[in-house]
């Protein structure tokens, strides 16, 4: 970061999303002009600011009122998803549930994207319960298949392509590809999109 870029941390993860969205709007309302404004777990960056821009971001951040989240927050997009992934009777086990009652949790949640990150068009979703967090694998695997959906932490995420990885895999996502570089824009899950895996 330089003097062009801001740092906004949040005590509470679950607004990042919506302030992002927030600063979205205001850059689209020509009351800023920034080049990228980035949400992360619990902090928003934003870049490529003038001096008099900054000054502007600030009495915007301290106007913002985060008590009505849900109108900052993008549409829904619903995943259809077989639960056939490798680690799902691990993760039922970890909750003290039965393999179906787990994929009825997952599928009665609806995950927000919180942030980006990893690998292209890889979404961090948030809205599992905090009692409902597992530790990622002991030893990762070298090859993750595209579609693979995981969790780890507090997160759930899919994995967009094959690559390595350490989350527990409940399922596969079906349906359309979650990065397109001829769509705009190219990730199907951005932040601040809300998610519903269907079984």
């Amino acid at each position: 970061m330089g003097h062009a870029a801001t740092l906004i941390e949040l005590d509470d993860a679950d607004l990042v999303p919506a302030l992002a969205a927030a600063i979205f709007a205001a850059c689209e309302a020509g009351e800023i002009a920034a080049r990228d404004v980035v949400p992360a777990a619990t902090t928003v960056l934003v870049d490529g600011l003038s001096r008099v821009d900054t000054a502007v971001l600030a009495d915007i951040v301290a106007a913002w009122e985060p008590d009505d989240v849900e109108t900052h927050l993008g549409g829904l997009i619903e995943v259809p998803v077989a639960f056939d992934g490798p680690d799902l009777g691990d993760v039922a086990a970890a909750w003290a549930v039965t393999p179906d009652q787990a994929v009825a949790e997952i599928a009665a949640t609806e995950f927000t994207v919180a942030f980006c990150g990893f690998a292209p068009g890889f979404a961090y979703l948030t809205g599992l319960p905090e009692h409902r967090a597992v530790a990622r694998r002991a030893e990762p695997r070298t090859a993750v298949p595209a579609g693979a959906v995981g969790l780890a932490g507090p997160y759930a995420g899919v994995y967009p392509r094959s690559s390595p990885g350490g989350w527990q895999l409940v399922g596969t996502a079906l349906g359309q590809p979650l990065w397109d570089t001829d769509r705009t824009p190219p990730a199907l899950l951005t932040p601040g999109t809300r998610v519903r895996f269907l079984p």
